[in-house]
């Protein structure tokens, strides 16, 4: 018997094309498979691609998602009198974490991170900046840091990760923490360190567990907020917090856990574009912006 070379009828449903915003077939009129969701009005709000799905090319409109912008925010200084206090954990439930995301204070935070972002916009970091007292101040804080790793020797050990040392050198830096802040402090603000310690020593990473991640750079960055709240750095100083102060920072945060080996905290893998940090890819995207010949697609740049 001669094999059938005709295929059997489609009796699936056509798919059918559409014009962008249209729910008709540019073929044949019908409805299409995917209509097209409306605009969201909200001008705070911008299109970022969703992960790829299987769908074809003209209905990538359909896997359109939208997601908040945080928005730059000014911070307003605290005024007497003042109230310090020890910080104390707040959040321990999943409600807790929606209530301080909806919070003013979260937002302010947001806002400050944004801030800082906005002041390095197109700058590199050799440009020439204001650097007050104050940031000077913080700056030579942070290179005695870098110069207590020189004078800590390693232990002796066989783990891969968490040398042992670094223990000494936390409990050094924490000794010290307080008459670190006394440098720069106004004199009525020096009862302000029962609340500026604690986030000053929760940004070089964990004791304990010997290990650095975002979590900690996040206590870095809310330390340099509670300095703007407390009026010791001002928005003039925000370019020099992310080309000097920052700067210290990541250079000191490296030599940590390259020289006691850190095991980064909360690793995501090739999820993640590097194990400790985050901060540097925001500050660094917005030195970027306008770049003369630096370009989003310049990362596959080898020269680059």
């Amino acid at each position: 018997m001669e094999p059938d070379h005709n295929p059997p009828p489609n009796t699936s449903t056509p798919f059918h094309h559409h014009h962008d915003g249209a729910g008709t077939c540019v073929n044949c009129g019908g409805p299409t498979a995917f209509p097209t969701p409306p605009p969201d009005p909200n001008p705070n709000y911008i299109p970022i691609r969703a992960p790829a799905v299987n769908l074809p090319p003209a209905n990538n409109r359909e896997i359109i998602i939208r997601t908040p912008v945080p928005q730059s925010q000014r911070i307003i200084p605290l005024t007497p009198p003042f109230h310090f206090q020890t910080p104390t954990k707040k959040i321990h439930s999943q409600s807790d974490i929606d209530q301080f995301h909806s919070s003013p204070t979260c937002h302010n935070f947001l806002g400050f991170i944004v801030s800082l972002s906005e002041s390095v916009r197109s700058h590199k970091l050799s440009d020439p900046c204001h650097v007050s007292p104050p940031v000077s101040a913080i700056v030579s804080v942070l290179q005695t840091l870098i110069a207590y790793v020189d004078e800590i020797p390693l232990a002796l050990q066989t783990s891969r990760y968490g040398n042992l040392a670094y223990r000494t050198w936390h409990e050094h830096m924490s000794c010290d923490a307080e008459s670190f802040m006394l440098q720069f402090l106004p004199t009525d603000l020096h009862s302000a360190t029962v609340e500026l310690v604690p986030y000053f020593t929760d940004s070089f990473g964990n004791s304990s567990r010997i290990d650095y991640g975002t979590g900690h750079e996040t206590n870095f960055a809310a330390w340099l907020y509670c300095l703007a709240r407390l009026g010791v750095v001002k928005e003039e100083d925000y370019q020099a917090l992310v080309s000097r102060v920052f700067v210290k920072y990541l250079e000191l945060m490296r030599k940590l856990q390259t020289t006691y080996c850190l095991e980064p905290a909360g690793s995501h893998g090739v999820w993640g574009l590097d194990d400790y940090h985050f901060l540097p890819f925001i500050f660094g995207s917005s030195q970027l912006i306008d770049h003369k010949y630096m370009k989003p697609k310049s990362i596959h740049n080898e020269d680059i």
